[in-house]
Order: C-alpha cells, then sequence, then structure tokens
C-alpha cells in the first residue's frame, strides 16, 4: 500500500474515532439519564409499596417486577451497552489508528 493511502486510511480512521468520541459523550448523557430515571422510580415504588403495608423483604422482587420499573431497567441497560459498544469501538479504531501509523513509519523507513 502507498504511502498516500495509507494516509487517507490514517485520517479515516481518526475521523470515525472522532465521530465515537462525540457519540459516547451523548450515549454517556443517555445512560445516566436512564440511570437516573429508573433510579427515582425504584424509590418511588418502594415508597408506595412500603404505605401498603409490604414487608420491606419482599420490596426488591416486586418492586422490580412492576412493568414501569422493569421498562426504566430494560432502557437503563439498553444504554449501558451502546455505551459500552461506543467505548469499544474507540479501542478498536485506536488500535488501527496505531497499526496504520507503524505501516506509514515503516514504509517512510524504507523510502526515504
Amino acid at each position: 500500500m502507498s504511502g498516500l493511502s495509507l494516509q487517507q486510511e490514517l485520517r479515516g480512521k481518526r475521523k470515525l474515532m472522532n465521530d465515537a468520541l462525540n457519540k459516547i459523550k451523548a450515549r454517556g448523557k443517555e445512560l445516566a439519564k436512564a440511570e437516573h430515571d429508573y433510579r427515582v422510580a425504584l424509590r418511588q415504588c418502594y415508597l408506595e409499596e412500603l404505605d401498603k403495608g409490604m414487608a420491606v423483604s419482599a420490596l426488591r422482587d416486586i418492586s422490580r417486577g412492576v412493568p414501569e420499573i422493569a421498562d426504566l431497567k430494560f432502557k437503563r441497560d439498553v444504554a449501558e451497552s451502546l455505551y459500552k459498544s461506543a467505548q469499544e469501538a474507540i479501542n478498536v479504531y485506536k488500535i488501527e489508528v496505531r497499526i496504520i501509523d507503524d505501516e506509514i513509519k515503516r514504509e517512510w523507513g524504507t523510502n526515504g
């Protein structure tokens, strides 16, 4: 591969990495919001069930089975998965950038 095409590939990977960095910021906010919403709703559910006389020992299992709470937990888990996938994409792009950069250095070292 020529030095020019390697440099173009390197620019492309850097752009992808920057896009992933921007995406992870948004996904981090989404994860924090989903976690917040889940915890607030779970707390409210606990308090409501306590007011109804539910035993404290049963609160956790019963409350998490309430459809609204389960839905919020699902959304939180999805947000966490998307955040982690963005992190992994960044790691992959970093490795690819290093590999291409090493190839460029080898090529320039050989030709220069």
